[in-house]
């Protein structure tokens, strides 16, 4: 029988991590693969993941997201940063890939990349970075939902000012905007809020069925 609703019960937004403890290397690469496995509108994955270890940015970081604990006591900070931009170059990549992936030549793809690329050219620049910023929320689901599997503590977080992470991390430079942030680790035992029960609404208030 299938773990997953167990492991989203166990799950928790972790306030206080354990600092000694550090995430293995064959765990850290699962879930970055379920990272990259993550879905996207049109497989295009328009964003960067930064995988933040060193403790001096870290400490630069912690000031950039309200003096949060989790940003220097986690084992990682990961920073999922959009694209702010998407030109034909971006989608050609995809198509290159694709047809090197399933050994298919790129003329045989022309049709979906032209469709794509004509899509993209009736969104504003604003349109894109929102588009572009959903797309993270969903690479940011299947790491929760990875690190839970692994009895690994996640925290997604919204509370830190991303003009300052961009400034920091040399985003800009990139055409990158830090979206949203994970933290990721192992839970401290003092941290109270694991004792505390999940608070969802019932069935009857969340679905409607047509």
């Amino acid at each position: 029988m299938s773990t997953f609703l167990e492991n989203q019960n166990w799950r928790y937004a972790t306030k206080k991590f354990d600092a000694t403890k550090k995430i293995s290397k064959a765990d850290l690469d699962f879930l970055k693969e379920s990272i990259r496995m993550s879905a996207s509108s049109y497989g295009l994955q328009l964003y960067k993941v930064i995988i933040v270890e060193n403790t001096d940015v870290r400490a630069k970081l912690q000031a950039a997201a309200w003096g949060q604990s989790q940003i220097v006591e986690a084992s990682h900070l990961i920073v999922f940063a959009n694209y702010t931009k998407v030109d034909d170059e971006d989608i050609n990549e995809y198509i290159d890939n694709a047809s090197e992936t399933r050994g298919i030549p790129a003329e045989s793809l022309s049709g979906y990349g032209d469709f794509m690329k004509g899509s993209l050219k009736h969104k504003s620049v604003e349109e894109i970075n929102i588009w572009n910023q959903k797309q993270t929320y969903l690479a940011l689901g299947n790491l929760l939902n990875a690190a839970a599997e692994l009895k690994i503590d996640a925290t997604p977080m919204e509370g830190f000012v991303p003009a300052q992470f961009n400034e920091i991390l040399g985003l800009d430079k990139l055409n990158l905007n830090a979206s949203v942030i994970a933290t990721i680790g192992y839970r401290h035992e003092e941290d109270a809020t694991q004792h505390h029960k999940k608070v969802r609404k019932s069935n009857e208030n969340l679905f409607i069925t047509l």
